[in-house]
Formats: C-alpha cells, sequence, structure tokens
C-alpha cells in the first residue's frame, strides 16, 4: 500500500512539474497546461480515496 501511495505522490508531482513547464513553453495559449491539471486533480482524488479505502478495510492503521 505505501508504494501505491508513493507512486502516486510522484505522479501528481511530475503532472504539476508538466503543467508548469506547459505553461511557459505554451505561454499560455494551449490547452495542454488545462489537461495536464486535470489529471493531476484526478490523480489527487483518487489518492484520496485510496487512502480512505485503506483506512476503512483497515489496511491502514493511524498510529499517532
Amino acid at each position: 500500500m505505501r508504494i501505491v501511495v508513493i507512486a502516486l505522490l510522484i505522479l501528481i508531482i511530475a503532472s504539476l512539474g508538466s503543467a508548469l513547464s506547459f505553461l511557459v513553453r505554451d505561454r499560455g495559449q494551449g490547452t495542454r497546461t488545462a489537461r495536464a491539471l486535470a489529471i493531476r486533480v484526478g490523480l489527487s482524488i483518487t489518492l484520496f480515496l485510496l487512502l480512505m479505502a485503506g483506512f476503512a478495510s483497515g489496511l491502514i492503521d493511524s498510529k499517532l
């Protein structure tokens, strides 16, 4: 489970970086920036739902 969460976090950061790159390269005229940010939002929602399911099923233990 930990590897999946880390992989999703890396993908989220990569998508954010590519959106910045597209924004600078296209000077805000293309749709690639919006697409990269939409992918980032989708990955973030997926990560959130995965964490919620992990807590609900007991796969992730909250040790404080």
